[in-house]
């Protein structure tokens, strides 16, 4: 190609960033380029919610009229930004390597609780405009407020720092291009499994015209097919939803290990809870229909729900099951004993990292009222456990959250940043050790039993149309004296609970994360 190609773009620190790095990838093969500055409406009308903005593509429109008019060669847009279907004669012709498509909430210093889920005190005031944000905050903290936050990023950590607002929420993508210094902040990275993000979040999209083919041709050098893939799941459930940027509505794909796993959220309001889904299959064909199909008003879902732990009212679970009018039986099966009642002092003061695989194992450690070294780290298995740590004033420093239900993976993703170190592990007395097992033998591990547990006799049978087994016992605890009935549909929390139920010659449903929100998850996903 022996023409200099034009760059359109916003005028911003963040979309000109973006601009750059299209700009240097194609010099990377030889093409070069230069940037056009154009102002959008979305950049003009600063003083309105963008849900308030008329039509659709407010930071999108104006680029593709100077495509359009052939001022432009290109543009280059946050493909979050892109409306699902592209203009008469557009076309877009590549996509980047995606960032992390984590949510960053951004915490005024004054305003932490770490306590609280999240970090941030009670009845916080959040900036943001999103009402996929908002709806997906307000399921987790009820408490929370929230105000407008519009212009860029900058503008938006700049009002932060002046106190406007005690938390923002801002897409991590968008912060790590730009270097923004947060060092005065407090900084909760939300993975796209817990908080979902808009489709296509993290991503460039080139776009041109469609009849440029020699163009096409060449920024296929720079076009990331894998991300293409998984994007055009996001974008196709975004648009048989008609959903635009305003709407309550998060998707995200990923491929792992050769499967297809999507996470999606969606409400009517900002301000309703929103019901969460997620799949995995092996390929596409059908899997977006699949989505927006368990989304229909008139599905059948279960009208009562058995967990075996207690759940209170408040709770997500609840919560979620409520929406619906879905009754919520909690009744633990199993009573937990403490087995110890003294720590030694001594062996605290030479740990690296406490590592927790369950809440009982956090509970009856945190009763020993251990002294510990302020350079002593902790780490979870997910967002339960990370709840019940709070409670007692400590922020994990590493969650296996992101690998959901996997041991293994969790095991060895630990393993890597352990290494070297002394690990002591609180846990139930006589409990499988796979963490244990994966640490590298440099680790020095010191197993600490804190509790143990015993089966409830004479458990009562439950006609739920759903039966929640969170715990291998709790499964033996059951089925001393009750069988399944016909229709009941079962949903395990781990896999060594979902290896008890195929002893039983059962089938179920394991949920991705073995806390709230992935059983809320399961229950909204069960086919009837």
């Amino acid at each position: 190609m022996d023409r200099t190609l034009v760059i359109g773009t916003r005028g911003s620190e963040l979309a000109l960033w973006q601009a750059n790095y299209i700009k240097s990838k194609l010099a990377g093969i030889g093409i070069e380029a230069e940037l056009k500055i154009i102002k959008t409406q979305g950049d003009i009308v600063q003083h309105l919610r963008l849900d308030k903005l008329e039509g659709k593509g407010f930071f999108t429109k104006e680029l593709e009229e100077e495509l359009l008019n052939g001022t432009v060669d290109l543009a280059v847009h946050s493909h979050k930004d892109l409306p699902t279907a592209n203009p008469p004669g557009l076309t877009i012709a590549a996509v980047t390597t995606r960032e992390d498509a984590s949510e960053l909430l951004i915490i005024h210093k004054d305003c932490v609780d770490l306590k609280k889920r999240l970090s941030l005190k009670h009845n916080a005031v959040v900036g943001t405009s999103s009402n996929r944000r908002k709806a997906q905050l307000l399921a987790i903290r009820p408490d929370l407020e929230f105000d407008d936050l519009r212009g860029n990023v900058m503008t938006r950590i700049e009002k932060l720092r002046d106190e406007n607002y005690d938390a923002i929420m801002l897409a991590k993508a968008g912060i790590t291009r730009i270097g923004a210094d947060l060092s005065d902040f407090h900084v909760e990275e939300l993975p796209p499994v817990e908080i979902i993000p808009a489709p296509a979040q993290g991503v460039l999209a080139v776009q041109i015209r469609d009849n440029d083919q020699e163009l096409y041709t060449v920024l296929q050098t720079i076009n990331d097919a894998d991300v293409a893939d998984t994007l055009a799941i996001e974008r196709k459930v975004l648009q048989l939803f008609d959903g635009g940027c305003h709407a309550p509505l998060g998707c995200y794909c990923r491929k792992q290990d050769g499967k297809y796993e999507v996470w999606t959220s969606k409400a009517d309001t900002d301000e309703q809870f929103p019901d969460r889904l997620y799949v995995s299959a092996d390929h596409t064909d059908g899997l977006v229909e699949k989505i927006v199909s368990k989304y229909d008003k008139d599905r059948k879902l279960p009208t009562h729900v058995f967990i075996t732990r207690d759940v209170s009212e408040s709770s997500y679970f609840h919560r979620a099951m409520a929406k619906h009018g879905i009754a919520v039986e909690g009744r633990s099966l199993i009573r937990i004993y403490s087995i110890i009642n003294k720590l030694d002092p001594y062996i605290l003061k030479y740990v690296d990292w406490i590592f927790f695989g369950s809440k009982n194992g956090i509970e009856n450690f945190f009763k020993l009222e251990p002294r510990l070294s302020k350079r002593t780290k902790f780490a979870v298995i997910g967002r339960g456990s990370e709840e019940m740590l709070r409670q007692h004033d400590h922020a994990p420093d590493f969650s296996g959250e992101r690998l959901g239900i996997n041991m293994e993976k969790i095991a060895a993703e630990f393993a890597k940043i352990a290494s070297g170190t002394t690990v002591l592990i609180p846990r139930a007395k006589d409990s499988l050790e796979t963490i244990q097992k994966s640490l590298t033998g440099d680790t020095k591990i010191i197993n600490l039993p804190v509790y143990q547990t015993r089966i409830d006799t004479n458990v009562s049978k439950s006609n739920a149309d759903v039966l929640i087994f969170t715990s291998p016992t709790n499964v033996e605890a059951y089925f001393v004296d009750n069988l399944v009935d016909p229709g009941q549909k079962i949903i395990c929390i781990g896999h060594s609970t979902g290896q008890k139920i195929e002893e039983l010659g059962l089938t179920y449903t394991l949920p991705y994360s073995p806390d709230e929100i992935g059983l809320a998850e399961a229950v909204f996903g069960l086919d009837y």
